[in-house]
């Protein structure tokens, strides 16, 4: 597809997409949403999120788009106006869908559901805009589609439907048993028509016939029918797939699937080092349908890479973990190792006959995993899309994308949205391991290493071992003392070596003598040895690099380690105003002979009392004698 899109995905991609009668909607990972016509061409753009979009929503009318995002934000924009709502739901949120009537009606209703769990309807009422939590408690809200006044949605569990007309939940369709967890194959729905629900799941298929107890009244509206008439769900159809379904859309009275497919068994598989080095994007048309594919570099440049250079063979079925690709099954975990034929869009029957097959063009579709795809179709108005059956002269339009977010911000050197997109659950946790890898690695070739400590909190969190790691990679860069204020001390606690080591680098640089004192008054003194870190600074006494700071540093050590009397021949030469409270504290009256001279600077007065209470240890005569022989150093005033 052309027009717009090559420089629209030159510095970002794709991660969902969403079409009315009359344009395209297309949200990118860095939170943009994109009006494009059906050319490509790009109509309206906005800014509206700071964080992946997951989801988006036209009206029946297409005069307004909501978004949902990573960030845990919803909103809504006008497409013809300034108009523009946001809402805060502070989880990351994966699905969204408009009231159709939105821009007719006042209550402006919209679903909404991601990682907490929770499915809210939001209504406008006098005071505002308030939520409704229709369901919670049964894991993500993975998929939400309205069809007149009925609100289908996934979780964990499977499908439930609610007629909002009644505030009432009318049936629960059970997730198909045996098929993936919704983290490796997401749920698909969609509404054929006003009564007809069609679930993709799996390799599953289901249709229900939901009849409601609403019935239409010639001016549009919905009015309610007798009690007895209560809403009825009958599965009309289910049936099983022989391959992994990555989108669905009804065709007429058949279903158009996209079809993901394992590659066959052949023992052990090389695993191909070809990966795309950009984006793909193609406008393929069939007789009947065009399909908007697009398609992005994948996780697995770096695997290929290791695969490569060890010259190793990867059996098909080898259970791995690969960037946070937990495989659940063995079908899950050949997804995962580059097995994977090209892509089908397949034409079938509600009795599952295959109708036609179109094999899609998709370059590197080795390497790509159900998780990758995605299909969103054009929809139909009444009058040209009754029964299921689109009217003379009109062709449905169906588009697939595919998205690889997370990589494709790695590659592109993009790290601070890939760790974003991370934390925002847009990833596994385990993928923390390799954003944290790829953006230390990167600062750090860079040599932005005050930058690479800075983040270090942010990137290793509660890790021991990713902070052990980095302190000796630090140490080996010879760039540990720019780490050390960022250490944690507590929750994780590290071994006492790790600190040892970042001490010994902090008294081993002079322009970080006064970090040093400051590092060994606020760790605490049980997680480390002092010995290794005196013995470093012990040697530089008497030398031109012994300066006040090291000597302040090496005296508090000394105190730690229960050395009041070398402590105290520090603090004297520093002069330090508490040294009388030390000798007190620590009775080293024994200590103050040789000391007489910077006693008397501190205080006069303190140290004459000092000496005349231990004559017996130091007499006049060798107090006045130590005075004379260092008067050119004493301020003479102080002895007046």
């Amino acid at each position: 597809m052309g027009g717009s899109i090559p420089s629209l995905l030159s510095g970002d991609s794709a991660s969902c997409i969403v079409v009315s009668e009359r344009m395209i909607a297309l949200g990118t990972h860095d939170g943009t949403v994109h009006i494009l016509d059906f050319l490509g061409n790009q109509v309206k753009e906005f800014a509206a999120h700071s964080a992946a979009m997951n989801d988006l929503s036209f009206d029946i009318e297409g005069e307004y788009i909501g978004s949902c995002s990573d960030d845990g934000s919803v909103i809504l924009h006008s497409l013809f106006t300034d108009e523009k709502l946001k809402f805060e739901y502070h989880h990351p949120m994966k699905a969204i869908a408009l009231d159709p009537d939105y821009a007719r009606k006042s209550s402006r209703r919209f679903v909404t559901g991601g990682l907490a769990g929770h499915l809210y309807l939001n209504t406008k009422k006098w005071l505002g805009y308030k939520d409704q939590v229709l369901h919670s408690g049964e894991g993500p809200i993975h998929a939400v589609k309205w069809r007149t006044s009925l609100i289908a949605w996934a979780n964990d569990m499977g499908v439930k439907v609610y007629d909002a007309a009644n505030d009432q939940r009318i049936t629960f369709i059970e997730r198909p048993r045996g098929s993936p967890h919704p983290e490796i194959l997401l749920p698909h729905l969609v509404w054929q028509d006003d009564a007809l629900l069609v679930i993709g799941w799996g390799t599953y298929v289901k249709i229900a016939s939901i009849r409601s107890n609403l019935n239409k009244g010639a001016n549009g509206t919905y009015k309610h029918v007798s009690m007895s008439n209560m809403n009825q769900v009958n599965i009309v159809t289910s049936f099983q797939t022989s391959c992994y379904i990555s989108g669905i859309a009804p065709f007429g009275d058949s279903l158009v699937v996209l079809a993901y497919i394992l590659g066959e068994e052949d023992g052990e598989k090389e695993f191909s080092c070809t990966i795309p080095s950009r984006q793909v994007c193609v406008l393929y048309s069939s007789e009947k349908a065009k399909f908007l594919v697009m398609v992005y570099t994948p996780y697995f440049e770096a695997f290929c890479a290791i695969i490569s250079a060890l010259s190793v063979s990867v059996p098909a079925s080898l259970p791995i973990y690969l960037y946070g690709v937990t495989p659940f099954l063995t079908e899950a975990t050949a997804m995962v190792t580059g097995n994977a034929q090209r892509p089908e869009v397949r034409i079938v029957s509600w009795n599952n006959d295959e109708l036609a097959t179109d094999a899609l063009p998709v370059h590197g579709f080795e390497h790509y995993t159900t998780m990758d795809y995605s299909l969103a179709h054009a929809p139909f108005s009444s009058s040209s899309y009754a029964r299921g059956q689109w009217a003379a002269g009109d062709e449905p339009i169906y588009y697939i994308d595919a998205k690889d977010h997370i990589a494709w911000l790695l590659q592109h050197g993009c790290h601070e949205k890939a760790l974003a997109a991370v934390e925002a659950g847009q990833g596994r946790s385990e993928l923390l391991d390799e954003v944290e890898t790829r953006y230390l690695d990167h600062l750090i070739v860079e040599r932005k290493y005050a930058e690479a400590a800075s983040l270090c909190p942010k990137l290793l969190r509660g890790s021991p071992k990713a902070w052990e790691r980095w302190v000796f990679h630090f140490a080996h860069l010879r760039q540990l003392p720019v780490l050390v204020p960022y250490m944690p001390t507590e929750t994780p606690k590290l071994r006492d070596t790790a600190y040892e080591v970042a001490l010994v680098a902090l008294a081993t640089n002079p322009g970080f003598y006064k970090d040093l004192v400051s590092t060994v008054k606020s760790w605490p003194r049980v997680i480390y040895s002092m010995l290794p870190v005196i013995s470093a600074i012990e040697p530089q006494l008497n030398t031109s690099s012994m300066t006040d700071a090291l000597k302040e540093a090496l005296a508090e050590l000394y105190v730690i380690n229960g050395q009041y009397e070398k402590a105290f021949s520090l603090y004297a030469d520093l002069t330090k105003p508490d040294i009388f409270d030390f000798i007190e504290r620590h009775n080293l009256q024994n200590s103050i002979q040789e000391k007489v001279v910077p006693l008397m600077i501190v205080d006069c007065k303190q140290a004459v009392n000092l000496l005349l209470q231990n004559q017996d240890l130091i007499t006049p005569y060798e107090v006045v004698s130590q005075l004379l022989n260092t008067r050119k150093k004493c301020d003479a005033t102080a002895f007046s």
